[in-house]
C-alpha cells in the first residue's frame, strides 16, 4: 500500500492533508483495506468543534462498525456529501476522493504530533504483520 507524502497520519488509520490552515481528513488505504466493503459513512455536522483525538464518524462497513478520530482540534468547515450516496468511494480512493470532511484548525502544531508518510508507512506494515 502507498500512502501521499505530505499528509500526516494517525495511530487510528486517519490521515489529514492540511494547507492554509484547514485541512481534509479521510481514513487511509490501510483502514479501507481492513474495514472491508464500506456501506455507510455518519458525517460530523458542519460548525461541530473537534477535539484531537475525539470521535468524528462512524464507518460501517460489511465487516464491522468502526469509530473514527480527529487527527486534530478544529470546526468542520465542510463534509464530503458524495459519501451518503457513494461510501464506497472510500474504498475506491480513500486518499482522494474518499476524503470525509474539512477541518479548520485550531493549532496547525497539532499536526507535529502525527507521523509522516515514511513513519505511518512503517507502522501500518507491522500492524499487518501483527493480523
Amino acid at each position: 500500500m502507498t500512502y501521499p507524502a505530505g499528509y500526516r497520519y494517525t495511530k487510528t488509520h486517519e490521515w489529514i492533508a492540511a494547507e492554509g490552515g484547514k485541512g481534509k481528513v479521510g481514513l487511509t488505504d490501510y483502514a479501507q483495506d481492513h474495514l472491508g466493503d464500506i456501506t455507510f459513512v455518519e458525517l460530523p455536522e458542519v460548525g461541530r468543534q473537534l477535539k484531537r483525538g475525539e470521535v468524528f464518524s462512524v464507518v460501517e462497513s460489511v465487516k464491522a462498525a468502526s469509530d473514527c478520530y480527529s487527527p486534530a482540534g478544529g470546526r468542520v468547515v465542510a463534509v464530503n456529501q458524495k459519501l451518503e450516496g457513494e461510501p464506497d468511494l472510500i474504498n475506491r480512493d480513500p486518499h482522494g476522493e474518499g476524503w470525509i470532511f474539512e477541518l479548520e484548525l485550531a493549532d496547525p502544531a497539532e499536526l507535529d504530533a502525527l507521523m509522516d508518510v515514511e513513519t505511518y508507512s512503517r507502522f501500518a506494515a507491522e500492524e499487518g504483520e501483527k493480523g
